[in-house]
């Protein structure tokens, strides 16, 4: 995945975050994703306007794990979510 890649919520999916985790719903088939931490973290900060890098560099942050583990993580989760539906990508 490119560095400059935006990312946004699905028009048809909603995210919330519940108790100790969070969940995504897709409007279109009612399916529900229960996301773990890493999921939570990134769907946070999926919001059109911030690219991949600027991603990873708050979690880089906020997390104390190494950077290239995180972007290669990241990049992978991206393009999950996005085969799945749940975020879609336009480039910066």
């Amino acid at each position: 995945m490119p560095h400059d890649e935006v990312y946004s919520l699905s028009p048809l999916a909603s995210f919330q975050s519940v108790g100790d985790g969070a969940v995504v719903l897709l409007a279109d088939s009612g399916q529900l994703y229960s996301c773990n931490d890493t999921s939570e973290a990134f769907l946070r900060h999926v919001d059109g306007k911030r690219s991949l890098a600027d991603i990873v560099d708050l979690l880089a942050e906020e997390y104390e794990v190494e950077r290239e583990m995180l972007e290669a993580d990241l990049a992978e989760l991206a393009a999950s979510l996005i085969q799945e539906g749940v975020i879609v990508g336009g480039k910066n």
